[in-house]
């Protein structure tokens, strides 16, 4: 009798991937079922050696990651006492691969109890029983392409690694797919800095019609865009133009029909965080994890949006039935005759759904008092992606003026929404379309007075370095990694050290520009981006059961170590060739300061090392403040280690900018010149004296002096 009571009293094990999953899941699941955590990989290859066996299909070696040996008896200990043991990880590669490993894992301790894989795609009540009442067996195949992803980066990192410490400096390392991205950076950089701009002006005129006025551009000279290259060239044209009859030549209306965009991939939601909301990839990738796994609504806890992990469009019949009923109760003329169907894009796997509310009854409004600032902001712009895909679009009206003046034509246009349509749920996401000028009220023919010529001289820009945004968006176009290693990619390189992020700009280092070189001079298929998205292509069919794992890696594998062989022979070392003597005298024991290249950029380091040690930073400028004399060096602050440039005297000068130094002084008052960033004028170069008003635009060489 007390042994069927003890066996009655066992529990359902459910095992997920971190304790805020967990938190949400036990609440939902009821006092037979205990959820524990894995804190993600239990058991992986170990970071001190290559462990995968080049002679025997490439198997790895796996060990109990460092630190997680207790965790990881905990789990097998909870699972011997178990009824059944859930394995419920991410619905993705490295989730399968998570639960592969724990299944191996508790059954060496115990081989009875049952062990079943269950997958979902939203943390709600009705999505986590449905997947408790249907569970499956581990997918071997998604298994084995996470293997194939992990074996192959493996390889590529502990080959070129050891090169690049051999030829460049220790402790570097390259990855298979960052570095491919390097390069794009590095491309786009070289590109930014060859760029020479062009002066070009551009001409608006105030016209007057009776007691209204109005304000035209200059849009053809002669029938040709005007090409207005100086001030001369839009003097000349002024002065032709001051005296000339000017009349409404074309009054011309036109609609436009604007659809609603489809919901939320990955790719997709870091790009509109980016441009709209200023977040990093990464930081919107947290955030998004947070609202996924679940956050406190009043009482309960709820899983706010769906996995986030994705590259389709496709959105469930419950979800769209849902999300219709909402819109014809609250937008009921807005609702379109059936359900809009986006297309799927040929490279997405579709494993998930697109990224979208799990109740939209939730509403922004709804749910502000429970979420953080940023958690509100990124859950807004889902939820309006998701019910604006589903409603009618917008329809706006534009008229344009044009205003013939002599031989040249000049133009005012204005839109105005005239069916708001979707637009009626945007707030965050709403577009400059929904803002319009009033025009004036005028018809063909109608004469009009020029009162006033505003001429505006402008320099071209230049192709604009990547952001998080663009860069996401070009290794999606291009093949380059999956949903999950977007934002990875990027915080890979910036912790490196081989890029920076300057004004939400990624900027490569002198570093990363080094290793890139080396990388496309003597392995430029690994970083081609062509050969990089063929390869995840064939871990797709790795996926798709198509071609055996060790297959593909041995395809990869032996004319690439040739090639890592025959190169290290061959290459000459660069190490140490970026070191340069100062003038700098150490002030500790006389000798000259070397200048360097360490992990974090240049720095000064005594030439008498090892028996003198002293290093510091190297000086950007002479400090303004009269009599001080001190240099200005790049500082971090305390805590989250933003940089800013300060006095070397400091306390007792007390100077800061928050602007980088250019190493140029301003030719009207001798202080240095700083790089500035705004939006108007995007990068320029500005006096960093505030009673100087010299200002550099983007295209202006400015002085040469070194400071």
């Amino acid at each position: 009798m007390a042994k069927s009571k003890k066996a009655h009293d066992k529990k359902n094990l459910v095992i997920v991937e971190s304790p805020a999953k967990a938190k949400t899941i036990e609440k939902y699941l009821g006092p037979s079922y205990t959820v524990k955590a894995s804190m993600g990989h239990l058991i992986d290859l170990p970071k001190s050696r290559m462990a995968v066996d080049v002679d025997h299909s490439y198997e790895p070696e796996y060990i109990t990651v460092r630190g997680r040996a207790k965790l990881l008896k905990e789990l097998q200990s909870d699972a011997k006492k178990a009824n059944e043991v859930l394995l419920a990880s991410d619905n993705d590669r490295e989730g399968e691969a998570i639960a592969y490993h724990l299944r191996n894992a508790i059954r060496l301790k115990s081989e009875t109890v049952p062990i079943k894989r269950i997958t979902f795609n939203e943390i709600t009540p009705i999505a986590i029983q449905d997947a408790v009442s249907h569970p499956t067996e581990i997918d071997e195949d998604k298994v084995n392409a996470q293997k194939a992803r992990r074996v192959l980066d493996r390889l590529v990192g502990y080959n070129l690694s050891p090169l690049l410490w051999k030829k460049v400096k220790n402790g570097l390392s390259a990855g298979r797919v960052q570095s491919v991205a390097l390069r794009l950076i590095c491309e786009r950089e070289k590109e930014v800095e060859s760029f020479i701009p062009e002066e070009y002006w551009t001409l608006e005129a105030d016209f007057k019609v009776g007691k209204s006025s109005f304000t035209a551009q200059l849009v053809s000279w002669k029938g040709e865009k005007p090409e207005l290259k100086s001030e001369a060239d839009v003097n000349a044209l002024i002065a032709q133009l001051k005296d000339a009859e000017s009349k409404v030549a074309d009054i011309r209306e036109t609609e436009k029909t604007i659809r609603p965009k489809p919901p939320f991939t990955t790719s997709q939601l870091q790009q509109s965080a980016a441009n709209r909301l200023g977040f990093t990839s990464k930081k919107t990738m947290q955030i998004a994890q947070q609202l996924y796994e679940g956050v406190n609504i009043g009482s309960s806890r709820v899983g706010l949006i769906t996995y986030m992990r994705t590259d389709s469009v496709r959105i469930s019949e419950t979800a769209l039935t849902e999300v219709r009923d909402w819109i014809g109760e609250k937008y009921p003329n807005d609702l379109p005759e059936k359900a809009v169907e986006y297309s799927v894009g040929k490279k997405a796997q579709d494993a998930h759904e697109a990224i979208r509310p799990t109740y939209v009854t939730y509403t922004p409004d709804e749910v502000k008092d429970h979420l953080t600032k940023d958690q509100l902001k990124l859950y807004t712009i889902i939820w309006e992606r998701f019910v604006s895909s589903q409603m009618n679009p917008a329809k706006t009206k534009t008229i344009s003026i044009d205003i013939s003046s002599g031989e040249g034509m000049f133009r005012i246009s204005g839109s105005k929404i005239i069916e708001k349509g979707f637009y009626k749920v945007m707030k965050l996401l709403s577009t400059k379309e929904d803002k319009s000028d009033a025009l004036p009220k005028l018809k063909t023919g109608d004469l009009v007075d020029i009162d006033k010529f505003y001429p505006e001289q402008h320099f071209t820009q230049g192709p604009a370095r990547y952001t998080d945004a663009s860069i996401v968006k070009t290794l999606e176009e291009k093949g380059i990694g999956r949903p999950s290693t977007y934002a990875p990619i990027i915080s890979v390189l910036l912790d490196r050290y081989y890029v920076t992020r300057s004004n939400k700009q990624l900027v490569p280092t002198l570093l990363g520009r080094m290793i890139c070189d080396m990388l496309v001079e003597y392995f430029p298929h690994v970083v081609n981006a062509g050969f990089t998205a063929e390869m995840e292509n064939k871990l797709d069919e790795v996926e798709e059961n198509k071609i055996r794992w060790a297959d593909m890696i041995g395809e990869f594998y032996q004319p690439f170590k040739d090639r890592v062989d025959e190169v290290g022979k061959t290459l000459e070392s660069f190490k140490g060739s970026l070191d340069e003597e100062t003038d700098i005298v150490c002030e500790k024991c006389g000798r000259k300061m070397m200048k360097k290249l360490g992990r974090f950029g240049f720095f000064l380091a005594c030439s008498g090392f090892p028996e003198c040690r002293n290093t510091k930073s190297i000086p950007l400028a002479k400090c303004p403040r009269p009599g001080c004399g001190g240099d200005i060096v790049a500082r971090k602050t305390k805590g989250r280690g933003k940089e800013f440039y300060g006095c070397t005297n400091y306390p007792e000068c007390d100077f800061i900018s928050h602007f980088k130094p250019t190493g140029q002084n301003c030719p009207k008052c001798g202080q240095f010149m700083v790089e500035k960033y705004d939006k108007k004028n995007g990068s320029h170069k500005a006096c960093i004296n505030p009673d100087c008003d010299y200002l550099h635009d983007a295209g202006d060489e400015g002085s040469s002096d070194d400071t």
